[in-house]
């Protein structure tokens, strides 16, 4: 019988979205509740598994991980994109990488959260009234007439300039390759620059994929030129932004806020100044995380091991 580890398993959800009977009598399920963050101990927890598990990018494999792991055959993310696998070092040790599918109305979602968060001070407001605080501290912000400017406008990014059209905003959106033709199309206008975006907009959303040409896209210099009442909100990946110039720029309040979902390290130190800073709205990577996505993560994520053991994987990562 082959070993099967689910990894990051945080909820304890993995045995409880999906119908795992058609392995039972092949493959032996071992789902970890907690993130091991050791490589040492990773590798310690893994030595067996000729399956493992991971969930979007809480736990990177490295080519150095595909080294130690000798007995690994199947690796199967959720999702169909994970930068922190190594697919190149996966092929030449052998390994087959698949995927699963993924909903972006979860994240959409999510965005709205932070930025409805932001505009109306939630966190401050809520805290206070359980703890006897002043009865209202702050005055929010309409977004009705406000410019929300979009970084990206894929199928995430589309969606959230949908709803900002259904609150009576202005949505303009950037990205290094986007064209009057997909902006008319989505009913949003195409910002001349991405600067221009930054310097006219009351919010800023994310939505890019992170690669090479979006790495630190966002450094001290553009958030330099975002409005002082202005909020930044991240769902997508915290690398497109640098992050000590994000905190910078917190602490001195030269930008109004941050409504954030996604760190450069996971789960977030405890000591971090996100955890601490009055102006960050941050959820603990929460986007995707949804019974629904969660059903077709591991549902498929059956399936995807089904058919690997068949000799037909499905999915495949290339």
């Amino acid at each position: 019988m082959k070993t099967c580890v689910i990894l990051d398993d945080y909820q304890d959800a993995a045995m409880h979205m999906a119908d795992w009977s058609p392995l039972a009598d092949r493959v032996k399920i071992v789902p970890l509740h907690h993130h091991i963050a050791d490589e040492q101990a990773l590798v310690a927890a893994l030595a067996d598994a000729e399956i493992v598990v991971v969930m979007r990018e809480r736990t990177p494999f490295p080519a150095r991980l595909f080294a130690r792991l000798p007995a690994l055959r199947l690796l199967v993310t959720s999702g169909m994109r994970n930068a922190a696998i190594d697919l190149a070092a996966a092929t030449a040790h052998g390994v087959t990488v698949c995927g699963t599918g993924s909903g972006a109305e979860a994240p959409v979602e999510l965005t709205w959260a932070l930025i409805l968060g932001l505009a109306r001070h939630l966190a401050t407001e809520n805290a206070a009234l359980r703890q006897g605080g002043p009865w209202q501290s702050t005055i929010g912000t309409d977004l009705y007439g406000r410019r929300l400017g979009l970084l990206g406008l894929g199928r995430i990014g589309t969606r959230v300039g949908m709803i900002g059209r259904a609150f009576g905003m202005k949505i303009a959106a950037w990205s290094p390759n986007l064209t009057p033709e997909r902006t008319d199309a989505a009913g949003v206008a195409l910002a001349a620059s991405k600067e221009e975006l930054l310097e006219t907009s009351d919010f800023v959303s994310i939505h890019l994929v992170l690669g090479d040409t979006t790495r630190g896209l966002l450094g001290a210099p553009e958030l330099a030129r975002m409005p002082a009442h202005a909020c930044l909100i991240n769902t997508a990946r915290a690398a497109i932004v640098d992050q000590p110039a994000l905190i910078a720029a917190l602490e001195g309040n030269r930008i109004a806020g941050a409504g954030l979902d996604v760190f450069d390290c996971e789960p977030l130190p405890a000591d971090h100044p996100f955890r601490r800073l009055p102006n960050v709205l941050a959820t603990p990577h929460l986007g995707y995380v949804t019974d629904g996505n969660y059903r077709t993560y591991f549902t498929e994520t059956v399936e995807d091991i089904a058919a690997w053991l068949a000799g037909t994987p499905v999915r495949v990562l290339a």
